[in-house]
């Protein structure tokens, strides 16, 4: 086997091992019941401001961290027209995020226009751009060596990239379009290119940065113009409908400021917050993403080549980076580094083109660490006894009151109580009653009668004994949510002859729901 073969199996091994890596981070956020709706960072402080659609829906809500964009865009696909009275009410400064309606118009197309499809939907559309992107940029570096490689996983996992998919964000589809766009470009096919560019700037508006690199000598001319109106045109018609539709709105200038300003800002906050923050990975994940765009920068900058389509792409995102506020730098590691993707994968292919050394790669990718760590905390608490989905139909079971902390041993997993233990059901759609089955099985130290009820209506009674002894029962749960209530009026025995041992009762085993519209 010669050494160019053995290095290319290494590095299709080393890609699939990324891929593998990235579906293995995604797949924590995965729920039977939610999808990938916490991807959407639905926030508690944002559920009563959603739309009545999505109240309807199972998305997940994050009670404990704040929301983000990303559940202003899937509330847009819900009516990518823009014409639901609820929208304004739903969605902070409306008239800016409508901007960027294409992946909205997407989710709401391939979900046909249905809300339950589209809500689960959305979310996905990240998931696809970030291997559609992995697919492309194989392609486009020719990765079969190391340097190649890094270049590669440089872009997929940089923070940019990350954090775009983590809050179902635009950036990363705008991206994913661009660079096929530009690929495009280089096979010659320059229609093709100009209309996929076209539809990135209807992802994200600053993808129009990006026309320099289908442009050509001379630089001012006829057919560069028109080239220039072709990629703008489908943007300027929908920025027109958007206004028509909604009247004029905030136009995001308050994300720029004086060239410089908010660069010199960010370092600053950055080396501060390593002194400051009690999360220190959080605070050097953040130094080390500014000092990867500040390396790509400057690679940039050192070394022009007017004549190379990437380098005028990254050298008009240089322009942007130096023009961007505090708004976009702030936070752990800011919206900067998804904003100014187009400049991290420009960075990425030439410095892997022109075989730079290899410490520029190392730096200028050193926002791995912040993409990562984006990741790190998944949502789903292991709190909840049972759920259930079937269709549009779906119900959670939650412990509220009176059991012992759960135990578990092989696939068993049970919790007592001393006499009576509740458990919160939550169902959708929120407005229809659900007909739930309910499979589970208890045990008690010593014989009794236990009693199930929902909302104070009895629905079930059992005879319950030393032997683990399954059971079932049918309830027709009220819309929205129920309470059920397991009890006995036995005393319970205690578990040992010490005082602080616990009174038990009966212990429930193995909660499963099955659920149908009633």
């Amino acid at each position: 086997m010669t050494v160019p073969t053995l290095h290319r199996r290494w590095t299709a091994l080393a890609g699939l091992t990324c891929i593998a890596l990235f579906s293995a981070m995604v797949a924590r956020y995965w729920h039977p019941v939610f999808g990938f709706t916490a991807l959407i960072q639905l926030d508690a402080a944002s559920d009563d401001l959603k739309l009545d659609a999505f109240r309807e829906l199972p998305v997940f809500v994050h009670r404990d961290t704040g929301g983000y964009d990303g559940l202003y865009y899937a509330q847009i696909a819900l009516d990518p027209t823009l014409r639901d009275p609820q929208l304004p009410r739903a969605i902070d400064n409306l008239s800016y995020r409508a901007r960027r309606i294409l992946p909205s118009a997407l989710a709401w197309t391939l979900g046909a226009g249905r809300a339950a499809w589209i809500a689960q939907i959305y979310p996905w559309l990240n998931l696809f751009a970030w291997l559609a992107l992995a697919a492309i940029l194989w392609r486009l570096l020719v990765v079969d060596n190391f340097r190649g490689w890094l270049a590669w996983a440089g872009v997929l996992f940089s923070a940019g990239a990350l954090v775009s998919v983590r809050l179902a964000l635009t950036d990363l589809i705008a991206l994913t379009i661009l660079s096929s766009a530009m690929f495009a470009a280089e096979l010659g096919k320059k229609k093709t290119a100009l209309g996929t560019l076209a539809g990135a700037v209807l992802a994200r508006e600053t993808s129009l940065l990006a026309a320099g690199g289908l442009l050509q000598r001379p630089w001012i001319s006829v057919r560069n113009i028109l080239r220039l109106a072709a990629i703008a045109l489908p943007f300027a018609l929908w920025l027109g409908y958007v206004r028509w539709r909604l009247g004029p709105g905030d136009q995001g200038w308050a994300n720029l400021t004086v060239p410089g300003a908010g660069f010199v800002e960010k370092w600053q906050s950055a080396l501060a917050a390593t002194q400051t923050l009690n999360d220190q990975p959080l605070a050097w994940g953040n130094v080390l993403a500014t000092l990867g765009l500040t390396a790509q920068a400057a690679f940039i900058v050192a070394r022009p080549r007017f004549d190379d389509r990437w380098w005028r792409v990254g050298a008009s995102y240089v322009g942007l980076m130096l023009f961007l506020g505090t708004a976009v730098w702030e936070d752990y590691p800011g919206a900067a580094m998804r904003v100014l993707l187009p400049l991290t994968l420009a960075f990425n292919v030439l410095a892997h083109r022109v075989r730079a050394p290899l410490a520029w790669l190392i730096v200028g990718n050193l926002g791995v660490f912040a993409g990562l760590l984006a990741w790190r905390d998944a949502p789903y608490a292991n709190h909840e006894l049972a759920f259930a989905r079937a269709g549009e139909v779906a119900a959670i079971a939650r412990p509220v009151t009176g059991w012992f902390p759960s135990e578990q041993h092989g696939r068993h997993r049970w919790q007592w109580t001393s006499a009576r233990g509740t458990i919160a059901i939550e169902t959708w759609p929120r407005a229809r009653a659900v007909n739930v089955q309910f499979d589970f099985a208890l045990r008690s130290p010593t014989p009794r009668t236990v009693v199930l009820r929902e909302n104070g209506r009895e629905i079930w009674r059992g005879a319950v004994g030393e032997k683990l002894t399954e059971f079932h029962a049918l309830a027709a749960l009220a819309p929205g949510a129920a309470t059920l209530e397991f009890s006995t009026d036995t005393p319970g025995v205690r578990e040992a002859p010490d005082a602080n041992a616990r009174s038990l009762a009966f212990a429930l085993y193995d909660l499963r729901m099955a659920v149908t519209e009633k």
